[in-house]
């Protein structure tokens, strides 16, 4: 029964979804996507894996497959949705192709839709998985750093004032607003350099039990 497939697909997990089960909205449009004939689904799906790696999509195209699939604009909007978002996360996931078809078939996308979908997202895989890397968040990395301590030894008020300092530059490859070099400056007292210290080494030790 119906109710019975729905929780069935409640205890399911999928490998594009990262092991977890799949999100409502992806369930919910399985019956747009199965109105799409395979050959519509194969280009459409080009379209979309195209959009994900360029920035380009032939909308003209989109269009005429869509209304050719008898789709409104709303489903149009939500079958594209949900194409991207399966290219995207079985990316990410590193998900092979037979592996995806079959999750989809779980998901009641008939056979031949499933394939037709299979298909681009092998074709077009690792050139996602590259686009996916060069635009995921990434700090800006450090190149080098310079730095010294300097003493004051007395002040015009004291005669002796013994008050350490440490100045720090790191040069980074990119700010986080640009992708120009960047010089961040520092400069601690000796208390706080040492607060720093400590701390940056709990922060090492704890990186490490993840290496």
């Amino acid at each position: 029964t119906q109710s019975t497939w729905g929780n069935r697909l409640g205890v399911m997990k999928f490998k594009f979804c990262g092991d977890l089960d799949a999100p409502n909205w992806i369930l919910a449009e399985m019956a747009v996507l199965s109105r799409i004939s395979s050959i519509r689904m194969k280009l459409l799906c080009s379209q979309v894996l195209n959009h994900s790696i360029t920035g380009e999509m032939d909308y003209a195209k989109v269009t005429k497959l869509a209304s050719d699939s008898g789709l409104d604009a709303s489903e149009v909007k939500a079958a594209i949705a949900a194409i991207h978002f399966i290219n995207i996360n079985a990316a990410k996931f590193n998900v092979d192709e037979g592996t995806l078809v079959k999750e989809l078939q779980q998901l009641g996308l008939p056979k031949e839709n499933s394939e037709a979908l299979g298909r681009p997202y092998r074709d077009k895989k690792e050139s996602l998985r590259q686009q996916l890397a060069a635009t995921s968040l990434r700090l800006p990395q450090l190149l080098s750093m310079d730095w010294r301590v300097d003493c004051i030894l007395s002040t015009s008020d004291i005669q002796e004032a013994y008050a350490p300092s440490v100045r720090i530059q790191l040069h980074l490859n990119r700010s986080c607003e640009s992708n120009q070099p960047h010089t961040v400056a520092l400069e601690l007292s000796d208390s706080k350099f040492q607060l720093l210290l400590n701390e940056l080494k709990v922060a090492r030790d704890a990186m490490s039990q993840f290496e």
